[in-house]
């Protein structure tokens, strides 16, 4: 695509050779303004093609949900993401394929009202395969739904106020926030921007309420205004004026596009792999009054194609809390015009700030916004927090975070959790490490609340193996058409042969390391930033990636390829082992791999004859 840029046509990052930079001053026209008949025709990808033929997401996606068929074709595959759903098979089952559909809600901040919760829940028992999966970005997935019961399902999530709009797709997913209830003026004011971000970006043609609810209303809350204002603003060229997408246009964004909010210090959302990561900056009496915004973080890469590659968001600097709004719809709007259309390895926002570099990239962002950034507030160091376990909420009432291993509920677990959701009629949470947070818990529920979730195998945080609370796993296997291996089914054991070789090398209980599998090189579950990441390479077999860090602020990189799942302790072994006897006081593993580097690394490896003393 191209915009008409000091009347030439400039083609965006990927396209045809750019104007030099003193020519891309002027005035700047959306992406889906019609080219000139003498224009050279830019390259796009079949999906670009897709979106631009279905009339705002509808068509042929109508047609195939009505047929006989069990499964709709390539182009409606396509459309029905932007619609939250994904077409799976199982691939364990041989012969014909047996089609679903995934459902992923859409959760700002993670939060679930009680009457949701019970609508999944429900749902996930009739129309599922009777679990509920607790994702990395706070939303639910809904494995195994048949397409003859897709409209029910997903009407019934939108009547029990739900949705599943845009929950994947070329456009903004789910905004993450921190998901701790505390009432407290941060947090709940990044909860809140987290929202009307969601809102600012959600699409607007009604496509989704006419093929899932047949155009009806459905009772919400109202949106507030100042996102109405800052959606219909184009003081800036920003909007497609007239268009059902005002920011989106025809086209959508070239790619998924994630965003998170938070306050300064929490980590909880992995603030740095996201497009856009939004930092709530306070004034010293604890009072928000602006946001410190990083650009161009992503997780997704492909093997063996190393101009692929998972990145870190930049910072791009400070914006009055009264402008947030603005300055994201300048950021989407940048990636909207630029970002590449024609090959869908190269589309997301990470390749652009790559290409292009902070400077360039924050002055193309700057003619949308309309002002000049300022510069970064000082933070303090980032740290990881769990909210598990019982907590104060800070208005009398507490929160108690359960661990859900792989973010899975299914049995006995997910029954219970119904049951003490339902009788205290509990809001609740979705973590971004897949855990749930049951909030508004008078004092008078606890004891009952314990006891019922301990007899249900959900085990109190300190009864829980520290490996296990901060690991996270991709579903992969065997719904996931990317996955090459195992994740989540393959996890815990994992996990138990890491303690095993904790226990051997001499290496305490209260100690542990961030480790995250995913079954293929997409990274759903943040592999790249773990402190061991496990990525899936091939039939039982992984990338080993090293140094993240606990805190998630470390890229980490490759150490081995092709690992086979037999061969681990091989590699970890050995690491752990001189990692024991050789860190410095209160170094992780991530920050002792990145000291010593992975040549000594490697040498390390190659020569272990076997377990040092214990001693």
């Amino acid at each position: 695509m191209s915009a008409a840029v000091g009347g030439a046509e400039f083609h965006g990052f990927g396209g045809a050779a750019q104007l030099p930079r003193s020519r891309m001053l002027g005035s700047i026209r959306a992406v889906s303004t019609p080219l000139k008949k003498d224009a050279k025709e830019v390259k796009r990808s079949k999906v670009e093609i897709i979106k631009e033929k279905s009339n705002f997401l509808r068509y042929p996606l109508n047609e195939e949900l009505v047929s006989e068929a069990p499964n709709v074709n390539e182009t409606a595959v396509q459309l029905i993401k932007f619609h939250g759903s994904y077409q799976q098979s199982d691939r364990e089952v041989r012969g014909q394929k047996n089609y679903s559909f995934m459902l992923r809600t859409k959760n700002p901040s993670g939060k679930v009202p009680n009457q949701t919760y019970l609508a999944m829940d429900t749902l996930a028992d009739e129309f599922g395969i009777g679990t509920l999966r607790l994702t990395t970005r706070q939303t639910f997935q809904l494995h195994g739904v048949l397409k003859k019961n897709l409209k029910h399902v997903i009407s019934t999530v939108i009547k029990n106020m739900g949705s599943t709009l845009g929950a994947c797709g070329d456009l903004n997913r789910n905004v993450l926030a921190p998901a701790a209830p505390y009432v407290r003026k941060d947090i709940l004011f990044a909860q809140e921007t987290a929202e009307n971000i969601a809102a600012l970006l959600a699409p607007q043609s009604g496509a989704y309420y006419d093929l899932w609810v047949d155009g009806e209303k459905i009772m919400s809350a109202e949106e507030p205004p100042e996102v109405t204002k800052a959606r219909n603003d184009n003081s800036h060229g920003t909007n497609f004026p007239d268009s059902p997408e005002p920011i989106y246009g025809t086209q959508y964004l070239p790619r998924k596009f994630k965003i998170a909010v938070t306050v300064a210090g929490d980590n909880s959302v992995d603030i740095l792999t996201n497009d856009i990561g939004v930092v709530v900056v306070s004034d010293s009496a604890g009072e928000p009054v602006g946001f410190n915004l990083y650009v161009g973080g992503g997780m997704g890469r492909t093997h063996r194609i190393e101009t692929t590659f998972p990145r870190l968001a930049d910072p791009l600097g400070y914006v009055p809390k009264e402008d947030i709004l603005y300055a994201i719809k300048a950021i989407v709007v940048t990636q909207r015009e630029n970002g590449r259309r024609d090959d869908r390895r190269y589309s997301r926002m990470k390749y652009l700030l790559d290409s292009w570099g902070i400077d360039k990239f924050r002055a193309e962002v700057e003619k949308y916004y309309g002002k000049k950034f300022e510069d970064f507030h000082p933070l303090p160091e980032w740290q990881f927090n769990s909210y598990l376990g019982w907590q104060e909420q800070g208005d009398g009432k507490l929160f108690y975070g359960v661990h859900v291993d792989n973010g899975r509920l299914g049995g006995q677990a997910k029954k219970t959790l119904r049951e003490i959701i339902e009788k205290y009629s509990l809001d609740v949470s979705i973590t971004p490490n897949q855990n749930l947070i049951l909030c508004g818990v008078d004092q008078a529920w606890r004891e009952p609340i314990t006891a019922a979730l301990a007899q249900a195998g959900l085990l109190e945080p300190k009864d829980v193996d520290l490996l296990n609370i901060t690991s996270m796993a991709c579903p992969a296997l065997p719904l996931c058409p990317l996955a090459q291996t195992e994740a989540e089914r393959g996890i815990l054991p994992i996990l138990k042969r890491i303690r095993a070789v904790f226990d051997k090398v001499g290496i305490k209980d209260e100690e542990s390391v961030v480790v995250r599998i995913t079954g293929c090189p997409n990274g759903c579950a943040r592999p790249y930033m773990a402190e061991v990441g496990f990525v899936g390479d091939g039939p039982n077999s992984y990338q080993i990636w090293l140094g993240g860090t606990p805190n998630q602020t470390t890229l980490a990189e490759t150490f081995m390829n092709k690992v086979k799942l037999q061969d681990i302790e091989k590699v970890l072994e050995p690491l752990f082992s001189y990692w024991n006897s050789t860190r410095q006081e209160g170094e992780s593993f991530g920050s002792f791999t990145n000291r010593m580097g992975f040549e000594q690394l490697k040498e390390v490896v190659n020569k272990w004859e076997g377990s040092a003393s214990a001693a």
